[in-house]
């Protein structure tokens, strides 16, 4: 008959049982890493840690660049203000106190931007840029849900971005196309 065994990892123990047996026994785990071994994985594990910060800070501080640079374009696409409660939203978003009906609002236009953007080649609204503020977007969502309750101020300024981002993408929509012939 084979001896079978089974070891389940508890932090820095091993326990050890024999199905044979039936006796629980208690090892001692060993690790065997030397200090410097120990020192380059710490390293390793805050050079990870610095660089994920770091990307989500350049991640932030490009979305807020391009969403600068998009208000500061002249607003010629009548295409925000018709079909969009984009405008709406960005006026009313510090003074209404049911925030529940703009974040809906929001979430129908990003439905059709959305559509456009998957379905309408010729928009070039696939760029880099759109996607990055898409994300953004998203993930200003998130945050909206997560402080729609404990933060209402935190939860009026996602809002305040995420119809800003609509609104880029929107613009960008309904601009010409840049055609070379």
């Amino acid at each position: 008959m084979r001896l079978h065994t089974i070891r389940l990892i508890l932090s820095a123990k091993v326990l050890q049982q024999t199905l044979s047996g039936g006796r629980l026994v208690m090892v001692g785990l060993v690790l065997g890493l030397t200090l410097d071994q120990l020192i380059q994985m710490i390293a390793s594990i805050l050079i990870i840690v610095f660089s994920a910060v770091l990307l989500v800070y350049w991640f932030r501080y490009s979305c807020l660049l391009l969403l600068r640079n998009a208000t500061e374009q002249p607003d010629a696409s009548p295409l925000v203000g018709e079909r969009f409660s984009i405008d709406n939203v960005l006026a009313t978003v510090r003074t209404e106190p049911h925030l529940e009906n703009l974040e809906q609002s929001l979430n129908r236009d990003y439905d059709v931007l959305s559509y456009l953007l998957k379905h309408a080649a010729d928009l070039e609204l696939a760029s880099i840029e759109n996607r990055m503020l898409i994300l953004d977007y998203q993930l200003m969502r998130i945050w909206y849900r997560l402080t729609r309750i404990v933060a209402p101020n935190q939860s009026r300024k996602a809002l305040e971005e995420m119809a800003s981002v609509l609104g880029a993408v929107a613009r960008q929509a309904g601009q010409p196309s840049e055609e070379v012939a």
